[in-house]
């Protein structure tokens, strides 16, 4: 047994090594669909056969439980890799599933891009030049909302305030917090964590934040609008699902200052009214007049401290729950260890399916949308 353990030691040590040791650069572009078998071709076609910095590029697929046959198109198109969902779970899940299997196929380099066909394949360079260079961890591409010419003017606005709002709550300057074109290094995707089912835009940025990443802006451009929004029916739905989030976020990471504040408030307000008690009884003694101030206050005097006691409470769960995250990301990064010690086997990833297809390089033949070879 300890000769197995000192054996399996060593061949994680060499998976080590053996990475510090290659230079080279693997870029994964991972795109969640659900139903897309129709703009999935339009959107593969347009991804970049090579990118400066990058020696292979690879494509991931998570199909989200699509019923249309986007994962038998996906491989037809020549896609290298497939996660399959066999029902719905939501694009967060979708997301944070891809991360992962991306994390244990190698990548260095992670681009995020929606099925529709929405982003320019060709900004991809853009987005991951930073992280090849070494600036940045996480690259948003910044689709300047102002210039959209489909989006209202209510919903540029809700952008611009989201946005402020999630700059402050993540002390980063992302100009677009709800843009999903984004590139990401190994630190970023092993640190990151998704705790909601609806979207990972704003929480990802939030969390990377308060976890000390760099993260940058990207200028991109956005393909016309070939479809309606899967993610939310109108601006009110958008609202009503993303707020809580916004709102767990600052709980989560903020508690003291978050609640905090309502304690105080209402401290301030028991302690108001109970003066204006105080005051009048100390005025004239032989009559009990604001009776209802005293209560009131008391009751608010009561309620500021147990609100405390929930700002303590929230205060330890906050610290346990960066420990358990920091848990998790050595977790990850030894999951990876593993895939890679599994691949150089010849062995296949749980969950993930391998298609034939090469990665594209920079001296390879490039792949036409039907993954036929081009002249």
């Amino acid at each position: 047994m300890l000769r197995g353990a000192s054996s399996g030691r060593r061949s994680c040590w060499q998976v080590l090594k053996s990475r510090a040791l290659d230079e080279a650069m693997k870029l994964i572009i991972q795109i969640p669909c659900l139903n897309e078998r129709e703009h999935l071709g339009a959107t593969v076609a347009d991804l970049p056969r090579s990118v400066p910095g990058v020696d292979s590029i690879e494509v991931l697929v998570i199909d989200d439980g699509s019923t249309d046959g986007t994962a038998q198109v996906a491989e037809e198109l020549g896609v290298h890799h497939i996660v399959r969902f066999p029902r719905n779970r939501g694009l967060a899940a979708a997301h944070m599933a891809g991360l992962d299997a991306c994390l244990r196929l190698g990548a260095d380099v992670v681009v995020n891009t929606d099925a529709d066909n929405q982003y320019r394949g060709e900004d991809i360079a853009a987005l991951v030049a930073p992280i090849a260079a070494g600036a940045a961890d996480i690259v948003v591409g910044d689709r300047q909302t102002d210039e959209i010419k489909h989006f209202s003017w209510l919903k540029r606005a809700l952008q611009r305030w989201g946005s402020g709002l999630v700059r402050r709550a993540s002390g980063t300057e992302v100009q677009d917090s709800t843009s999903g074109f984004r590139a990401m290094n190994r630190k970023a995707i092993s640190t990151l964590f998704v705790h909601n089912k609806f979207s990972y835009t704003l929480e990802t940025m939030i969390q990377a934040g308060n976890a000390g990443l760099v993260v940058v802006n990207a200028k991109i451009r956005t393909n016309p609008k070939t479809r309606e929004s899967r993610l939310f029916a109108s601006v009110p739905q958008y609202l009503r699902r993303n707020g809580p989030v916004i709102f767990r976020s600052y709980g989560m990471y903020w508690p003291m200052q978050t609640f905090g504040y309502i304690a105080l408030g209402l401290l301030a307000a028991g302690l108001l009214l109970g003066g204006r008690f105080a005051y009048y009884y100390l005025a004239d003694p032989g009559t009990s007049s604001h009776v209802q101030s005293l209560q009131v206050g008391v009751g608010l005097i009561v309620l500021a401290f147990l609100v405390a006691l929930m700002v303590l409470l929230s205060d330890l769960l906050a610290a346990n729950r960066r420990l358990t995250e920091e848990v998790l990301a050595r977790v990850r990064r030894l999951d990876a260890i593993m895939a890679a010690n599994q691949r150089s086997g010849g062995q296949d990833l749980d969950g993930i399916h391998s298609t034939a297809a090469r990665p594209w390089t920079a001296e390879a033949p490039l792949r036409t949308e039907r993954g036929e070879k081009s002249e």
